[in-house]
């Protein structure tokens, strides 16, 4: 689970209405599947080969994490460095794009493949399946450039991984639907509508409690949990479904999405 770093001691009130929710992307199903890092149980991570396959298993989002370049180019990265998915070492942000492209992506099934640019993610998401943007380093402006760029405004929704990444989605682009985690010291329900009275966010990934499942529900955010472990499977994913969630990320979500059709869950919790 990501931390968000975010204290409600230091919040600033906005007042006692609740702040206005952009909407989430249009969804083909009631119960939403996240491909976590796009759908790499047979392709690499974070390429535009596994948001293709989370596309095909049925998935309804993947799952990307956000990188800059030394030169400024926006790349899909989940570590701060390339050392564990490519050939080669170091940060990348101390890579110029052309020296990163040169990499090759570590993979099992022969092929080649390079480190994508957002562009080449958004294209090829645009039409099947929606993109949920971890952000992890880039600049706000440039990030919505590409989005608005790939005509992909009504199918993405980004993760906010730091409290100074907040307000530059807010002013840049206020419709673009915002996630996060409740903060570790906003743990009973008033501290958590003090949360949300400064902070608008359409999804939350690590709300489990009773009642703050209750808050969640009267402002009508959604809770997006994870499931991915090494021992992922149907025990896991009851464990979500006990919860009475929205959605859930997965790193089989082809398994995921064929075990919830098989139990009638794929359009939505039994009542």
């Amino acid at each position: 689970m990501k931390g968000l770093l975010f204290f409600t001691g230091c919040i600033l009130l906005l007042g006692n209405s609740f702040a206005q929710q952009p909407v989430l992307p249009a969804q083909k199903h009631g119960f939403v599947v996240i491909a976590h890092r796009g759908n790499h149980e047979n392709v690499p991570e974070n390429t535009t080969a596994s948001v293709e396959a989370a596309y095909q298993c049925g998935a309804d989002y993947a799952e990307l994490d956000l990188r800059t370049t030394q030169d400024g180019h926006l790349v899909l990265m989940h570590d701060a460095t390339v050392d564990r998915t490519t050939n080669g070492k170091g940060a990348v942000a101390d890579y110029t794009f052309a020296a990163l492209r040169q990499l090759t992506i570590k993979s099992t099934d022969g092929k080649t493949y390079r480190v994508p640019t957002f562009a080449e993610a958004l294209k090829a998401a645009r039409g099947k399946v929606h993109i949920y943007l971890d952000f992890k380093e880039a600049d706000v402006a440039q990030a919505w450039q590409q989005i608005r760029d790939a005509g992909m405004e009504k199918q993405v929704i980004v993760y906010i991984n730091k409290k100074e990444q907040y307000q530059p989605w807010r002013d840049i682009a206020p419709q673009m639907p915002l996630m996060s985690s409740l903060p570790d010291d906003a743990h009973s329900p008033a501290q958590m509508e003090q949360f949300l009275d400064a902070y608008s966010f359409a999804v939350l990934d690590n709300i489990t409690d009773s009642t703050l499942m209750t808050v969640a529900r009267r402002r009508r955010i959604s809770v997006w949990l994870d499931a991915q472990s090494p021992n992922e499977g149907p025990d896991a994913w009851n464990a979500v479904l006990e919860k009475k969630v929205q959605g859930m990320q997965s790193d089989h979500p082809g398994a995921l999405v064929r075990y919830l059709r098989e139990h009638r869950l794929r359009d939505g919790l039994k009542k």
